[in-house]
């Protein structure tokens, strides 16, 4: 195990795609910042988080939660 020191954040998030963070999450038994540091170190290395039956139960709570957007969208969101 690795020590860390942690420092609590006002992260802003699309709504759609924090339910689904937070249903897969729970799906994997950790919490949301776990799995968002998890998401974070593997992307910064080039490397997929998610394996294979991961991505499926990503893509049940994308339709569950209506979470359309795609990493096409990324960088061109905008609030209503």
């Amino acid at each position: 195990m690795v020590e860390i020191e942690r420092a609590q954040t006002g992260l802003r998030i699309e709504r759609n795609l924090l339910k689904v963070l937070k249903g897969l999450a729970e799906y994997l038994d950790m919490s949301l910042g776990d799995l968002v540091e998890g998401i974070t170190l593997h992307a910064f290395e080039g490397r997929a988080p998610f394996s294979e039956q991961t991505l499926g139960k990503i893509e049940q709570l994308r339709s569950v939660y209506g979470l359309t957007l795609t990493a096409a969208d990324a960088h061109r969101l905008v609030e209503k």
